[in-house]
């Protein structure tokens, strides 16, 4: 199976996320038509790999929140007709949702409780797909299967997890056409630099410290973008309905020992990079995701080993640096 099959018509919701813009770009790659959305205006460039592929005949973009302008996207949906609805969309960030929790819960399940209650009557959509978490699970005791027994730790999980009951219960009483991925840790190019690879990437290269909460002993998986990619567009286009589908690699490593392999790559010393802080309130030991569901049955494999990702990682900091050292590195809470 391959990305070759020309002329569908793909609805990405959360078109500016790093996720959701790499899989904006592979789908252009393949020949798809795409209308993106993002309650946010399109980002600089160099979060935005599609724009270097010269296909704005075949993109549209679109600045919509599903919080408030609902009746605009069902809009656009019903002009556009889309025959697969990818929603990367959510409030993310686990540290922050311990603040106003409300906000969480307002996008992840009441914004998409009503958003999924509309597309549910569209007879247009043949799948749904649900970009969900692995913190939806808690901290894993070993490698896990697909499951839909939760342990949310965090309000940010609480609210993933209630979603992806929400939706289990429109598959069971509608027929509704979800598929749900639950991907590890996700890194690469055009990454936003509050995340962890290319925060420390981007730190050894400006001389500035990088604060490891915990000391980085929690434990994690980490696959690269493209390979993430390619998962989402098997799941899309042959996903079974009301199946979850795990999207990882078999390799797991600390974050401790994850800085420590930058550090190798940008001769940079352990000790000068990183100032050790506290832990972060509900941090997850670990998520070890069994993805041998999706190979077997979607013929899916990670092609991009850490290394290798890292040091394309580190030529998207380096040729961008004059844009990066400029960018925000934390955070911003958009309500």
């Amino acid at each position: 199976m391959t990305g070759a099959q020309t002329g569908q018509r793909f609805l990405v919701i959360g078109s500016n996320s790093f996720s959701g813009a790499q899989f904006v770009k592979y789908l252009l790659q393949n020949g798809h038509q795409v209308l993106g959305v993002s309650r946010s205006a399109e980002p600089h460039d160099v979060y935005l790999p599609y724009r270097a592929l010269n296909a704005a005949e075949r993109f549209r973009f679109a600045q919509i929140d599903i919080n408030h302008q609902l009746d605009e996207l069902l809009a656009l949906t019903g002009e556009f007709q889309p025959e697969y609805v990818v929603n990367f969309a959510a409030q993310g960030m686990v540290a922050q949702s311990w603040v106003t929790p409300e906000h969480w819960y307002q996008t992840n399940v009441v914004g998409q409780v009503r958003l999924h209650d509309r597309l549910r009557k569209l007879p247009f959509i043949r799948r749904y797909v649900h970009v969900s978490t692995p913190e939806a699970y808690g901290s894993t005791d070993g490698w896990i299967a697909e499951r839909f027994e939760f342990a949310p730790s965090t309000p940010y999980a609480v609210s993933r997890a209630a979603c992806d009951l929400h939706l289990m219960s429109f598959f069971k009483a509608y027929q509704f056409p979800v598929v749900f991925t639950r991907a590890a840790n996700v890194y690469g190019p055009g990454q936003q630099l509050y995340r962890i690879v290319p925060r420390t990437l981007l730190f050894a290269r400006l001389g500035r410290r990088l604060q490891l909460h915990g000391g980085g002993h929690s434990i994690r998986s980490f696959i690269h973008i493209d390979d993430v990619a390619d998962a989402t567009w098997r799941v899309a286009t042959a996903g079974r309905p009301g199946d979850s589908y795990h999207i990882s690699t078999r390799e797991t490593v600390s974050i401790r020992e994850l800085v420590g392999m930058i550090c190798g790559l940008v001769d940079a010393r352990f000790d000068e990079l990183v100032e050790v802080v506290g832990e972060r309130l509900g941090k997850d030991q670990a998520y070890l995701l069994d993805s041998g569901k999706i190979r077997a049955e979607l013929g899916w494999q990670d092609r991009v080993a850490l290394a290798d990702g890292l040091r394309e990682t580190l030529a998207w900091v380096d040729a961008n640096l004059a844009t990066l050292r400029n960018e925000r590195t934390d955070y911003v809470h958009k309500p």
